[in-house]
């Protein structure tokens, strides 16, 4: 037992280990499987890339604790087999430290969205390094102190400066979720945030406990043996509990420690239940007067759909679509504010953010003027950009829709409809039965 307690590979050593490859075979799974099986959209913003790095950070972290508290017997003869490289660097700022400050990243982001009604002033890509410094900072120096022997072993006091950062990060992540916790999120982010902060300090108290044991009784074989079985197990369940993501991020994988119901949303007014947002009209067509102009035109389901394959077909429809998804969001309530800055913040991220696949054409003012808006709720938010790409719509499209298959088909839809719907009344006959007649206009509840 000796032997294997200084130099690893022991058996619990490697069912630890097999723990750890199982928690990242599902981290992998929860967070792949959505883009391969469900055709889940991949999107370029800083949600998809913020669910990489955790990934990255939690197997920089089972990785380097695997390696730098001799899990497996091997000799350390080159400079990355070095303590300083894993039991610094890889297992503190690139690996708990990413971990920890995505979160944080992201809370920031729902605070920004949801509190203050506007877009982060701070990308994500800008405050995630920054807020990462001090831990780099710290592993720095720690590095250049050198002070651990050839078993990778700390003294105590070395072990306080890493625990104190730990608790200051947990924190500020509790006290950003604490100014969410009167927001009525409607995809699990404040039960992830509190979730990831309960069960994350939880593991931290055990595993720093377990650290403290491997560190300072190094002369006890079945303490160590046993507090290393237990950082590497803890250390699994950790990065599970971290991974627990959705951070209003509905069309996209939902990540968590339990199985959710499938989201199969393919529109995110159907995701927010934007009334009559399911992507076919029900109902009866009100008419149609072709000879209205094209802002009255698209006020009509049917003839906004005919109108956007059109504009599919000639590569142009991202106009179409975004004068859709606004349209959805005139629908939800000016006074319901989350429905509308989710909403809101959908149609920036997939029409208005340089570079993205769908990005509309209007000019650099009015892009400006959504993107540093005050209020992510305001009815007008995209009043301006809505005008440009209707002038655009004009300019460009409704010349060659007119004489299109696609109009041909929906004005041929359109008279077959309304005939099957006379005849309907006809046959019902509306105004006969004393059933419908109880019920008044201002009774009727649909």
């Amino acid at each position: 037992m000796a032997g294997c307690a200084v130099h690893g590979g022991c058996p619990s050593d490697y069912i630890a280990i097999a723990i750890s490859v199982i928690a990242m075979i599902m981290l992998l799974t929860r967070s792949i499987l959505p883009f391969l099986v469900h055709k889940v959209p991949r999107t370029k913003g800083s949600g998809f890339w913020l669910l990489m790095i955790q990934i990255l950070g939690s197997f920089n972290f089972l990785l380097s604790i695997v390696l730098s508290f001799n899990f497996v017997t091997f000799k350390r003869r080159h400079w990355w087999q070095s303590c300083y490289i894993w039991a610094v660097w890889f297992q503190d700022p690139f690996g708990f430290g990413l971990l920890l400050n995505c979160r944080i990243v992201q809370a920031y982001q729902l605070y920004y969205l949801f509190v203050r009604r506007r877009l982060p002033p701070i990308r994500s890509c800008i405050l995630l390094p920054v807020i990462l410094l001090p831990w780099i900072a710290l592993s720095a120096f720690f590095h250049a102190m050198k002070p651990l022997n050839a078993r990778c072993h700390m003294r105590s006091w070395w072990i306080t400066p890493f625990i104190c950062r730990d608790i200051l990060y947990i924190a500020i992540l509790a006290g950003i979720t604490w100014a969410l916790h009167h927001i009525e999120f409607r995809f699990h982010e404040f039960k992830d945030l509190l979730k990831g902060i309960f069960v994350s300090a939880a593991c931290i108290g055990m595993w720093v406990a377990a650290f403290i044991l491997n560190e300072v009784r190094e002369d006890t074989p079945w303490l160590q043996i046993a507090s290393r079985f237990l950082l590497l197990v803890i250390a699994s369940i950790l990065v599970l509990a971290f991974f627990s993501m959705s951070i209003s991020q509905p069309l996209l994988s939902q990540v968590s420690l339990r199985r959710r119901e499938p989201q199969r949303f393919e529109t995110m007014g159907w995701a927010l239940a934007i009334p009559d947002s399911d992507l076919q009209q029900r109902g009866p067509t009100p008419e149609l007067d072709l000879n209205e102009p094209l802002e009255k035109l698209l006020m009509n389901r049917r003839f906004r759909q005919s109108f956007m394959a059109f504009a599919n077909s000639c590569l142009a429809g991202e106009s179409v679509h975004f004068y859709d998804e606004v349209h959805e969001l005139g629908k939800i309530p000016v006074n319901d504010s989350v429905r509308r800055v989710y909403m809101a913040r959908h149609i920036i991220e997939t029409y208005i953010d340089s570079g993205v696949a769908m990005e509309v054409n209007i000019s650099h003012r009015t892009k400006k003027e959504i993107l540093g808006t005050s209020d992510l709720a305001h009815p007008d938010l995209f009043s301006g950009a809505i005008n440009e790409v209707v002038q655009l719509m004009k300019m460009n499209l409704v010349k060659d829709y007119w004489s299109s298959m696609f109009f041909m088909k929906f004005k041929e839809e359109s008279q077959t409809k309304s005939g099957d719907q006379g005849l309907v009344e006809q046959v019902i006959g509306w105004d006969s039965s004393p059933r419908f007649n109880s019920v008044h206009d201002a009774d009727d509840p649909f």
